[in-house]
């Protein structure tokens, strides 16, 4: 366990172990004073895999705020594409979360790039949640014409089932994308929102004044092969603003 300011971080929990495999571990960045329960959040990083600590960052400045957030590693190279470790994650945070602070019957879902379609495919189909109450779910720098690795299917196919039928029960969604994305488009986002909000979703879109690294407080390191903290004052700008989307997605749903 470690301290940073106002939070305090645990790291490499073990969330599922495998028959002839590692275990899969998780981080988690929780509020350092004492306070009531609130929402958890679970934040999962995007294809690359086992790069939990990618996300470090911003779950720092969430956690700032006051609210728990669990950052599991996962594998999208696993047979499954990364769904049993997700869904495995989902799971933790549910019966775990009340250790850390958080409320395990309420759930904000998020995730970056890959994990952003992964976060909104289980909001549109809510049974496939295994009884965990997702109450929001943020995604950052995602596409939704893909299938989600959570689901199997894409999230934009989804929309046009009966089962992510809008309504007064619909999991409030949140999309945040940099502008100067060239990675994955922020086209994906404004587009995915469009759709939600002609099926009468509930949705919050956030565009930002960032890159793809940038919107999760980080810069690409082609060195490393993947994205480090960032001092930019673009990035940390960026990241700020992606944590107030998700505490506000939090606190309002």
């Amino acid at each position: 366990m470690s301290r940073t300011g106002t939070t305090v971080e645990i790291r490499d929990l073990i969330y599922l172990s495998e028959e002839g495999a590692p275990p899969r571990r998780l981080d988690v960045h929780r509020p350092a004073a004492d306070r009531p329960a609130g929402p958890s959040v679970l934040l999962w990083h995007g294809i690359g895999p086992d790069e939990k600590d990618v996300l470090a960052p911003l779950a720092r400045e969430i956690a700032s705020h006051g609210l728990p957030v669990l950052i599991p590693d996962w594998r999208s190279d696993a047979p499954d594409g990364g769904r049993s470790h997700l869904m495995a994650s989902l799971r933790y945070v549910r019966d775990h979360a009340v250790e850390f602070g958080g409320d395990g019957e309420r759930v904000v879902l998020a995730g970056w790039s890959a994990g952003a379609g992964a976060a909104i495919g289980l909001a549109l189909r809510p049974a496939a949640t295994e009884g965990v109450r997702v109450i929001a779910a943020v995604g950052v720098a995602g596409r939704y014409d893909l299938p989600a690795r959570s689901t199997g299917t894409a999230p934009l196919t989804d929309l046009d089932s009966t089962e992510a039928g809008a309504g007064a029960g619909a999991v409030p969604v949140t999309l945040v994308h940099g502008a100067a994305d060239s990675v994955l488009s922020s086209s994906h986002s404004r587009d995915f929102g469009a759709a939600l909000r002609t099926k009468g979703w509930p949705v919050t879109s956030r565009e930002l004044a960032s890159d793809h690294a940038g919107v999760i407080m980080t810069e690409y390191d082609p060195a490393r092969g993947l994205c480090v903290p960032s001092t930019s004052e673009h990035a940390l700008r960026a990241g700020r603003e992606t944590a107030a989307a998700i505490v506000s997605a939090a606190r309002t749903a």
